[in-house]
């Protein structure tokens, strides 16, 4: 049955891999590092992170009830809309900034990366694969708008305002002059680097990213996007 889209659940939706988009959040920030979770929901992902690796953590969170969760695990939390951008926080004043199961929500996608690498050296994005080949196969023999295990929700009552691939999400950050450090596809609930055909199989993925001005990168650990 389909889940029913209240405000609670606006930028932070149900996910159902969250468990292995944890894990592979949490093996791709330093212990010690400032993180910021934007969309955080309950402050899962920032106490994993606070407990077990040792960051200094915030959240952003604009349902109300959400935050109430997020602050009984001790999670400090901003109450902010994403569309309108995060003035109270300065620049530079993390070293990563996460985005897990959000941007296909928010509708001013290029300014919440943008405002991700303000305030972060680098950003990390989990998103949903609308070219993975569940939805491909429903859209051409049912003619039916795609319901799958990562996009659970019917077309009237989906909290998403945004369908992308990870084909259009590289060409978008491209645009932005926003350089790949990793593209990680998620396949079978197993993230999978330099898989084959990943636009087709994979179900979600994780990226990190930074300006492409940025001095940190080091180029033996740049990835290149997976073949298609």
């Amino acid at each position: 049955m389909a889940k029913t889209t209240t405000n609670r659940y606006r930028y932070h939706i149900p996910d159902p891999t969250e468990v292995i988009t944890d894990e592979i959040i949490l093996q791709h920030i330093e212990a010690g590092s400032k993180v910021v979770d934007l969309g955080c929901g309950d402050g899962r992902l920032l106490s994993l992170l606070r407990d077990e690796h040792d960051c200094e953590v915030l959240g952003v969170e604009l349902d109300q009830e959400s935050i109430f969760a997020a602050v009984s695990r001790g999670v400090s939390v901003v109450r902010d809309d994403l569309d309108q951008g995060i003035p109270t926080i300065p620049s530079g004043a993390f070293d990563y900034a996460v985005l897990s199961q959000t941007l296909q929500q928010v509708r001013n996608t290029t300014r919440v990366l943008r405002e991700m690498l303000r305030i972060a050296r680098r950003a990390l994005v989990v998103l949903p694969n609308y070219g993975n080949w569940k939805v491909r196969v429903q859209v051409a023999l049912h003619g039916r708008a795609p319901v799958t295990e990562a996009l659970p929700y019917e077309w009237f009552d989906t909290p998403n305002v945004h369908w992308m691939s990870l084909r259009d999400f590289r060409d978008l950050v491209d645009r932005m002059g926003i350089r790949i450090v990793k593209e990680l596809p998620i396949i079978g609930k197993k993230a999978v680097g330099r898989a084959w055909a990943a636009n087709f199989r994979a179900d979600n993925a994780l990226y990190v990213l930074e300006s492409a001005n940025s001095e940190t990168t080091d180029s033996k650990n740049v990835g290149q996007p997976t073949h298609d």
